[in-house]
């Protein structure tokens, strides 16, 4: 073949890709693929089979176990038996599919997301968005270049009182919002320690470890905990912390980067194979505003008005110059100050008492979350309007991106300053961080 023709075939390739629209008429059903067939992928595969205007039509995984199991549910459910594809680049490559779900380890988020864009898919990618900060910038210059509808799997910009909580936010429900905190009490345990033994039959673990280094199998890096190792994941403040990030970068109207991060903790009582913290601290500060962040994977009490949930309780609480808002999975209740005389006061308040009074109340709409979050990707799917996604590339990269800011301050052990446009000003250690070793041939491209 002649450069010229290679030339040619790969311009036009991109051309396709930019410009493919997926022929979905009111009646037709999106014909879905799963990337990623472990715990959550399972999720993936139950939730999917309840929207009547979707099909999965494929699945992929990295393991054949998995593989095998998810296409015998799907059969057993369904009556039909879905493709199995080893290597998400067929599956991507497939004309059969219209879109693909994502729910891959953290290090795969950003490139499998790219791969399937430039190869004309939509995408619905867990959360968090991306595992580095160079990886959220990718990602959206990768959907608004392919014109690709990226949903991430922030499912609570799904949730009806949680859209009604912002809204009171910004109505001045609490005055002047100028504070979030933002609560991750994950009661969790010890994954002790594993050793380096043989990949098991029917795992490709080059494909599992991808863009990070190779390593030597073991159990602890794979299945659920390689969560707990910063070449595969961000610990529980880029797991389930990430949610609350959002929430808080949501209620409080961020959208630019703050001008300072400092981060604390470590890893108390366990002595095991994980690398991430237990224990966190975050502090994110703006002129007019913070938010600070709490990893807690021990025993916690409640914290202020946030109730106590059993042993985990994650939420949010704002605050403003006229009171606070709680707000989590179980609803949000609203505080407001109230002013009462008493005798004997001293001091600047004197002559009278401040308490809180609960004004508001809200409780959630039964019924779970991630299905009405898939369906809106699958109704913006064929408006091919991005502005009709609940949780855009562009805000789930930013609520990841800021647990990352977080992590890079807690492993540099110092305050950080930022500049405009999300640089750290003086910092080069801070700045390479921002980006990781990646192995070739799985590289998250500069160009996308």
């Amino acid at each position: 073949m002649t450069t010229q023709r290679r030339t040619f075939l790969k311009t036009a390739s991109a051309a396709i890709a930019t410009t493919r629209l997926p022929i979905l008429g009111a009646n037709d059903r999106v014909q879905i693929g799963v990337a990623g067939l472990g715990g959550r992928g399972n999720d993936h595969i139950g939730y999917y089979g309840q929207i009547e205007e979707c099909r999965i039509a494929a699945v992929c995984d990295v393991n054949q176990a998995a593989r095998e199991r998810a296409s015998a549910r799907i059969e057993k459910a369904k009556g039909y038996k879905p493709s199995e594809y080893a290597d998400m680049r067929e599956l991507f490559e497939s004309k059969d599919i219209d879109a693909v779900s994502l729910p891959l380890p953290n290090h795969w988020h950003a490139l499998a997301t790219i791969w399937a864009c430039q190869a004309g898919k939509d995408v619905y990618v867990e959360k968090p968005a991306s595992h580095n900060i160079f990886e959220s910038r990718k990602m959206v210059e990768a959907a608004r270049k392919y014109k690709r509808m990226v949903q991430v799997g922030s499912q609570s910009r799904s949730l009806p009182h949680k859209v009604q909580a912002v809204q009171l936010l910004r109505e001045g429900a609490i005055g002047k919002v100028f504070g979030a905190r933002a609560l991750c009490f994950r009661r969790r345990f010890s994954i002790g320690h594993t050793p380096d033994e043989p990949v098991p039959p029917g795992v490709d673990w080059d494909k599992f470890l991808g863009p990070a280094q190779m390593k030597p199998f073991s159990r602890n890096k794979f299945d659920y905990n390689w969560h707990w190792f910063w070449d595969t994941g961000n610990g529980d403040i880029g797991n389930q912390g990430v949610h609350e990030m959002d929430i808080a970068l949501w209620g409080l109207g961020r959208t630019d980067w703050p001008k300072s991060v400092s981060s604390t903790g470590g890893k108390f009582i366990w002595k095991d194979d994980q690398e991430t913290p237990n224990m966190q601290h975050a502090s994110l500060l703006w002129e007019d505003g913070e938010l600070s962040f709490d990893v807690r994977n021990l025993p916690t009490p409640p914290e202020a008005l946030a109730p106590m949930r059993g042993p985990n309780y994650v939420g949010n609480i704002f605050f403003g110059d006229l009171g606070f808002m709680v707000l989590d999975g179980g609803g949000y209740q609203i505080y407001k100050s109230t002013v009462g005389n008493f005798v004997g006061a001293r001091g600047a308040g004197a002559g009278s008492k401040e308490r809180y009074e609960k004004v508001a109340e809200e409780k959630p709409v039964a019924g779970a979350d991630t299905v009405p979050h898939m369906r809106n990707f699958i109704e913006a799917m064929k408006s091919r309007d991005h502005t009709k996604l609940t949780a855009d590339i562009e805000i789930g990269a930013r609520s990841a991106a800021f647990c990352h800011l977080a992590n890079i301050a807690y492993r540099t052990g110092r305050v950080l300053k930022l500049d405009a446009n999300g640089r750290f000003i003086n910092d080069d250690e801070a700045n390479a961080m921002q980006t990781r070793d990646y192995r070739t041939p799985y590289v998250v491209p500069e160009q996308v």
